[in-house]
């Protein structure tokens, strides 16, 4: 038994370490350098080649990998006067080797390798596309890349990308683009600011971690969870007379529980990646799939209907636990826990994996579901330990049945959040900053009225008394409904700032003293500043960004603050999540191509100051050239006040 206790340990701290690991991969990172390019003969044959310089060790997977990663394939979107001859092919034969993590040979190529398509052209012709492929080292995988190409021209003239083109591609993303040399002060300025910026969205998982936490603890008051607890403890204390066993036992149950949910956690990274988890914050339709789901879940919550997995899943992984003994039957006992208590457990599940995805970070479902895991683990590994606490657990009753509507109600609120983003991100305007809190008043109030019983569920017993807690629920609902009143004639609403829509969207507001942004576009702004002789603030920011709301109504609404913004600056704000299309795209290069506003103020955050963080302020001169160290997300007022004053030096 302590060898299958300390594998399990093990296995935790395995799983861990991989966390830690891609935590700590630069942001931005670009392991694989991939140059393109078409050599055409006198007689029709052509070969379209990427050669790559593989960095470190990294290392790509070749056309036929093996089970299970990303093979490097060859996708022809459009052409015309091209025919394909053969397959992709490399230049020389793959390394290979057994690899552990996909129990199998895996074939790849380290440090260099080119990769080339045979054709053959009749007269003028026409080829794109993108080459993808994917790449790891001995911790992490990146998630699937692709670069792009494209090509024109007729079989007598070789083509090119002339290096002028891509010149003028990214002059036209900036017409003043004075990105910092190395070893500049300005370079060793946006360096430190760098830093700043990784040390807080550090912070922000520790957030992510104490609120998948609190939604674990609220899963276990479900009625699906928390009768289980007893039952599952008496269990192991019962099945052995050694009482030592049943506490280990029920200390590898609660480490199973964790490693399921954190497996999930480490799958969605994966499948995803994190380019795609940050795609997800303004993407339209994937914030319209997440308010269905949290819609879905709100209502199955406060019981329109109910969500369950099929009974034969769970019947079958409790079956196969019964054949089993050891590590094995007790973690299929805790993948059966999971399955039974989804109905409770998948609400909740989906609104942290929703609310953590959109945040862009790659470690971030993985810190959510470690955090959901653990508090759901430890009652059963505490108990164990302390039967004789359990007799002092509230009995199971139409409580538990309260709560489920609670949470509810809470993922009906936080759809709407959702629904937010994609209706700034695309300027649709149906869901306004009114509109908002009056929904949100309205479920606030509803939900106040069903804790004192005045409002009945059909599966919520409420004819017994009105208790002290749901009397101090109600309470806090009824308070939270007046708080947000006061809203609709434009009072800040700090508490809920970050979740509202900008005080922008509102079409009726009696005072407003928070500074907006005198422009929306880098060159017109810059070109104010020269004829007003102003520093300019660059307000890199996003409409499904939180910590850029917060920072607005707690920090920017303070009067000196304003009074600095308003009168001594040139405010401009780079949504780099804009979606209007650009009246061209910008191909920056093979990998590159900008096709919305906010692609371009993304890319022109990346390339001038290495950061992709939002919120982030660079004070700059009117030739945008950093004039002092940029702010990211701090709302200590005189920080940034000295920051603002640091700027205007």
């Amino acid at each position: 038994m302590k060898t299958i206790l300390y594998r399990s340990l093990m296995a935790v701290a395995c799983v861990l370490s991989c966390v830690a690991a891609v935590a700590q991969m630069p942001r931005g990172v670009d392991p694989v350098h991939v140059k393109t390019n078409i050599e055409v003969s006198g007689d029709g044959s052509a070969v379209l080649s990427f050669a790559m310089n593989i960095d470190g060790k990294w290392h790509v997977y070749a056309t036929d990998p093996g089970e299970g990663p990303i093979p490097t394939t060859l996708n022809i979107e459009n052409k015309t006067g091209v025919e394909l001859v053969g397959e992709l092919a490399a230049d020389r034969e793959p390394k290979s080797t057994y690899d552990n993590a996909f129990m199998s040979d895996l074939r790849f190529y380290e440090e260099s390798v080119v990769f080339s398509q045979k054709m053959k052209l009749t007269g003028d012709y026409h080829i794109d596309g993108y080459l993808e492929y994917g790449a790891c080292n001995d911790m992490s995988c990146l998630p699937p890349t692709a670069v792009n190409f494209k090509y024109d021209g007729t079989v007598s003239t070789p083509v090119a990308e002339p290096e002028s083109d891509k010149e003028n591609a990214v002059s036209a993303v900036v017409a003043t683009d004075n990105t910092p040399q190395a070893g500049s002060e300005e370079a060793v300025v946006a360096e430190e600011i760098s830093t700043a910026v990784e040390d807080a969205d550090d912070s922000s998982l520790w957030m992510v971690f104490w609120l998948s936490f609190l939604g674990g603890f609220g899963a276990l008051l479900t009625p699906c969870v928390w009768p289980i607890i007893p039952m599952t403890v008496s269990f192991f204390l019962k099945r052995t007379k050694d009482k030592a066993k049943g506490i280990r036992d029920s200390v590898i149950y609660g480490i199973s529980i964790v490693l399921i949910y954190l497996i999930l956690g480490l799958l969605i990274t994966i499948i995803a990646g994190p380019s795609a988890l940050n795609a997800m914050s303004t993407n339209a339709v994937f914030n319209l799939i997440f308010t269905a789901m949290l819609v879905v879940f709100g209502l199955s919550f406060i019981g329109a209907f109910e969500i369950t997995l099929p009974s034969s899943w769970s019947t079958a992984v409790d079956q196969k636990a019964e054949q089993t003994t050891g590590f094995v039957s007790i973690f299929l006992m805790a993948f059966t826990l999971a399955l039974v208590s989804f109905s409770c457990t998948g609400p909740i599940i989906g609104f942290l994996l929703v609310e953590v995805s959109t945040q862009g970070s790659i470690v971030g479902p993985a810190i959510g579901m470690l955090g959901f895991s653990l508090a759901l683990a430890l009652p059963f590994t505490i108990f164990a330990m302390f039967p004789s606490w359990m007799q002092k657990l509230p009995k199971s009753g139409s409580w538990m049945a309260t709560v489920k509507v609670v949470l509810g109600f809470i993922e009906l609120a936080f759809a709407l959040k959702f629904f937010s983003v994609a209706d700034l991100a695309y300027g649709w305007h149906l869901l306004d900053r009114e509109v908002f809190i009056c929904i949100w008043a309205s479920l606030a109030l509803v939900l106040g009225m069903f804790l004192l019983g005045k409002i009945k569920m059909a599966h919520v017993d409420t004819d017994e008394e009105v208790g002290t807690v749901r009397i101090v629920g109600a309470i806090c609902s009824f308070a939270f409904c007046l708080y947000l009143i006061p809203g609709l004639w434009g009072a800040p609403l700090k508490a809920v700032s970050a979740f509202c829509p900008p005080i922008t969207t509102q079409d009726f507001v009696v005072v407003d003293n928070t500074p907006h942004a005198q422009f929306t576009d880098y060159d017109a702004g810059l070109a104010a500043a020269k004829t007003q002789g102003k520093p300019v603030l660059l307000d890199f920011t996003g409409h499904g960004c939180v910590n850029c709301r917060k920072m607005e109504q707690s920090v920017w609404s303070d009067q000196r603050v304003a009074k600095i913004l308003k009168e001594d600056y040139i405010l401009i704000s780079l949504y780099v999540d804009d979606k209007t299309p650009l009246p061209e795209k910008i191909v920056i290069d093979d990998k590159t191509i900008l096709r919305t506003v906010g692609d371009r103020w993304s890319y022109l955050q990346r390339t001038k100051f290495g950061v992709n963080s939002q919120p982030y302020y660079a004070p700059v001169d009117a030739d945008g050239n950093l004039r002092a160290k940029p702010y990211g997300y701090d709302e200590n007022v005189d920080k940034f006040i000295k920051f603002l004053e640091d700027g205007k030096k």
